[in-house]
C-alpha cells in the first residue's frame, strides 16, 4: 500500500542510529515510531484480496478483524495519553490491548469451531437480558431497556441463534474452549511472561488495592493514605514490551486472507526489529 511505503520512506538506518543517541532523542523517536506502527496496523486492517473477499469478510473472519481494529485504536489512544503525560489512563488501555492481541492470535491458530465458540461466548449476559425480560423486569418497559433488548434480539437474529444454542458455552462456564485467559495466553506466549504483563494488569479483583496504591493514593509519612488527584507522568518505555504482542496476529491475518506478500512481511519484520532495538536502547540509556 502506498501509505505504508510513505511511512517507511521516512526511516533509514543512519537516521535511526542518530535519533537514538540521547534519552530525549530516543523518546521523540519512539513516539514517532509507535504512531507510525499504529498507522501501519490501521492500513493492514483495510487490506483484502478481492478474489477471496470482493466486498468484506464473513463471520468466519470478521471476529479477528474486529480485534485487530481494536488493537490499533487502543495503540493510538495509548500514544495520545503518553503525549498528555497521563500514565493512569495508559494502564487502563493496556489490558484490552493485550487481550485483543492474544485472543486474535489464538483464534487465528484454530479452526472455525473455535471462532464460532468465541462469538457465542459474547452472548452470556445478553441471554440474561432476555431472561430478565421474560421474568418481567420493569427495566425493559423503559425506552432505554427496549433499545437494549432490540439490539440483543437483532444480533441473535442476524447470527441465526436461539436461546437454546448455547449448551456448550454454558457447560464451559462461558470461557473460550473452556480455557482461562491464562491458559490461552500460555499457548501463545511463554507462561512466565504472564505475571509481568497481563497478570499485574488484571489481578484477581479488578480495581484492586495495589492498583489504588499505584494510581489513586499517596502514602503519608505516618503510614496513612491520602487522595492523589493528579495524573502520573507517563513513560514511553511501557509501550515497547506491549508492542511485541501485537505483530504476530497481523502476520497470521494477512496469511489467512491471502494478502501476505514479501513487502508486508518485510514491513512487519522491520516493526519487530526496530521495537527490539528500542527496548535495548532504553535499557542502556535510562539511568534508574
Amino acid at each position: 500500500m502506498e501509505e505504508i511505503r510513505q511511512i517507511l520512506d521516512k526511516y533509514d538506518s543512519d537516521k535511526i542510529e542518530k535519533d537514538l543517541g540521547t534519552v530525549e532523542q530516543l523518546n521523540r523517536f519512539a513516539v514517532t515510531f509507535f504512531k507510525d506502527v499504529a498507522d501501519i496496523y490501521d492500513a493492514l486492517t483495510r487490506l483484502r484480496n478481492i478474489h477471496r473477499n470482493p466486498i468484506g469478510f464473513s463471520t468466519d473472519d470478521a471476529p479477528v478483524l474486529g480485534l485487530l481494529v481494536r488493537i490499533w485504536k487502543l495503540l493510538k489512544e495509548t500514544i495520545r495519553y503518553y503525549e498528555e503525560d497521563n500514565a493512569e489512563i495508559i494502564s487502563i488501555l493496556d489490558r484490552p490491548l493485550l487481550e485483543a492481541s492474544i485472543i486474535a492470535h489464538y483464534l487465528l491458530l484454530n479452526g472455525p469451531e473455535v471462532m464460532q465458540d468465541y462469538r457465542k461466548c459474547s452472548y452470556k449476559d445478553r441471554l440474561r437480558i432476555l431472561r430478565d425480560m421474560k421474568n418481567g423486569s420493569p427495566f425493559y418497559q423503559t425506552k432505554a431497556g427496549d433499545r437494549l433488548l432490540r439490539s440483543v434480539q437483532a444480533k441473535m437474529t442476524f447470527e441465526n441463534l436461539t436461546e437454546g444454542d448455547f449448551a456448550e458455552q454454558k457447560r464451559n462456564g462461558w470461557k473460550l474452549q473452556g480455557k482461562s485467559f491464562y491458559e490461552i495466553f500460555s499457548t501463545i506466549e511463554h507462561s512466565s511472561f504472564y505475571a509481568a504483563s497481563y497478570g499485574i494488569m488484571s489481578e484477581s479483583i479488578h480495581g484492586s488495592w495495589n492498583e489504588s496504591m499505584d494510581w489513586g493514593l499517596v502514602r503519608n509519612d505516618d503510614g496513612t493514605f491520602s487522595a492523589f488527584p493528579f495524573s502520573h507522568p507517563a513513560d514511553v518505555r511501557a509501550i515497547t514490551p506491549m508492542l511485541r504482542f501485537t505483530v504476530p496476529p497481523y502476520r497470521l491475518w494477512l496469511e489467512r486472507i491471502d494478502a501476505y506478500d514479501d513487502n508486508l512481511r518485510e514491513t512487519l519484520d522491520w516493526v519487530e526489529r526496530v521495537n527490539a532495538a528500542l527496548f535495548r536502547r532504553f535499557d542502556k540509556l535510562y539511568d534508574e
